[in-house]
């Protein structure tokens, strides 16, 4: 896997190709012989809500995060998190990994136009060379994961070890359980 690239989305006049996301991700899969099923549902971009629409667990959704992560004053680059959908990400653990000074979540339009999906829709592959792409391991103990296709309304099904040969993540430890909802 290449070292993602240390400039800021925003200093970069090229811009990845116009080809929308969920596109991308469907002929990867395809030319790639993954196993996977396309799942039509209502719209919906919030984890719990839509494992339960499509049937799964929250614990087999991939949640989708862009964490900037700063290993300098003047140098940052971007991380596309994955995490089970029943964790939350462990910003101290990226930072621990990355050997940064700070990380946080990217804002929401940097996050939008480095994953070419928008927010709720972001899936778990970084098309764009500016994007790290890390999992952890916790997602990777199920047979099959599930995650919005790009779209609100489109989710896939996709076979684990597929996912990891064709995605070619960073496997590390980077989820926390989620504090418990309070009953207020």
């Amino acid at each position: 896997m290449t070292e993602p690239s240390t400039a800021s989305p925003e200093a970069t006049d090229a811009e990845p190709e116009l080809e929308p996301a969920s596109q991308k991700l469907l002929r990867l899969l395809q030319e790639g012989g993954a196993r996977y099923r396309l799942i039509e549902h209502e719209p919906e971009g919030r984890t719990d809500v839509v494992s339960a629409i499509r049937g799964n667990s929250p614990d087999q959704a991939a949640k989708c995060i862009v964490a900037r992560v700063k290993k300098t004053k003047k140098t940052s680059h971007y991380v596309l998190a994955v995490v089970p959908g029943d964790t939350r990400l462990a910003l101290d653990r990226i930072a621990e990994l990355c050997e940064a000074r700070y990380v946080s979540f990217a804002d929401q339009p940097t996050a939008e136009r480095l994953t070419g999906c928008a927010t709720g829709t972001i899936v778990p592959f970084a098309f764009d060379p500016r994007l790290e792409l890390m999992v952890d391991p916790g997602l990777l103990r199920h047979r099959e994961i599930f995650f919005n296709a790009g779209e609100l309304h489109q989710s896939l099904a996709l076979d684990t070890e597929d996912y990891v040969r064709l995605a070619e993540p960073r496997v590390e430890s980077i989820a926390e359980k989620a504090p418990a909802a309070s009953e207020d």
